[in-house]
């Protein structure tokens, strides 16, 4: 029997490892894969005290830091969480092999971005085409680039990426923009800013001039109007998509409340779910922004409310 079963790997998780073992809590890890989606990105520069350095390196210190506590307190098991049910006071995790208990659960299983699905997109993935503009917006200063999706995250995204790039293009491929009019009216008065929609996202391309086989970038982005069906070639070096983000919380779907999104609902105070025993931090939560730094303060916030909660039964 655990005090805490923390599911998940990304900083959210390894902070809560942390944080829980330093109570001397009898703390359970169980994760995919651990270091979190920074693992990807080529550079990370708003990580506090770190003024600049590559995504895997980050992950890194983020597990070697985890680690460093394994051992009487802390286990970490690798493997796929398969459902989490509720018996009694008690909570039963199943993975693909085994079933652990626990008093309490910290969900910080993350999500997963919805993923462009066009000519080119799997080869110049990390190459250009980015979903992390607040870890990768910064490495485009002065470039002209383009942002997929016309929601509110598409336009947040564009702003963002006007404080340092040449120009922004913005493609929606509904046939209206999704973000909020005043949003929308505000970035068009931007002269490095334009926005198109009802088009069609046709193709990736990179330069041609390298041959096959050797590592190549984004140059442009091909689209084609559905008014006109003109195809336009538009030269960008970075293509960052906005077009939705899944929450990784179905195994805990039956147990507590979760927005129309799919995000567990929390208390924002304590980062508890609607079911006693249940809290959450990080992209699966219902925060309203996605970032290392939010993810592990929120998660310090979880486990001292897990602490609390746990000496007063």
């Amino acid at each position: 029997m655990f005090d805490v079963i923390i599911i998940g790997g990304g900083p959210a998780a390894c902070s809560a490892g942390v944080y829980a073992t330093r109570k001397k809590l009898k703390t359970l890890v169980i994760a995919e894969e651990l270091g979190g989606q920074s693992a990807v990105s080529p550079e990370i520069q708003n990580w506090l005290g770190e003024i600049s350095i590559p995504g895997a390196e980050l992950s890194k210190k983020f597990v070697n830091h985890l680690r460093s506590y394994e051992g009487e307190s802390l286990t970490i098991k690798m493997g796929v969480v398969t459902g989490v049910n509720k018996e009694g006071n008690f909570f039963k995790v199943n993975t693909d092999g085994n079933i652990y208990e626990s008093k309490t659960i910290f969900m910080a299983t993350g999500g997963r971005r919805r993923k462009l699905e066009i000519k080119g997109a799997d080869i110049f993935e990390h190459k250009g085409l980015t979903y992390c503009p607040s870890c990768d917006g910064p490495l485009f200063s002065g470039q002209d680039v383009a942002v997929i999706g016309g929601g509110n995250a598409g336009f947040g995204t564009a702003g963002q990426l006007l404080a340092y790039c040449q120009s922004v293009t913005l493609l929606e491929m509904m046939p209206e923009f999704r973000a909020e009019a005043m949003t929308v009216e505000k970035l068009k008065q931007n002269h490095n800013f334009k926005a198109f929609n009802n088009l069609e996202i046709i193709e990736i391309k990179g330069d041609p001039s390298i041959p096959s086989g050797q590592v190549n970038f984004v140059k442009s982005l091909v689209y084609k109007n559905k008014e006109t069906d003109e195809i336009i070639d538009l030269p960008v070096t970075g293509i960052f998509v906005e077009i939705g983000f899944v929450p990784n919380t179905e195994m805990v779907k039956s147990l507590v409340n979760l927005s129309p999104a799919g995000y567990i609902m929390v208390d924002h105070q304590t980062q508890r779910a609607s079911q006693e025993g249940i809290w959450a931090a990080g992209d699966c939560s219902d925060v309203k922004y996605h970032q290392n730094g939010i993810a592990a303060g929120d998660a310090v916030k979880a486990t001292e409310d897990i602490y609390e909660f746990l000496k007063s039964r």
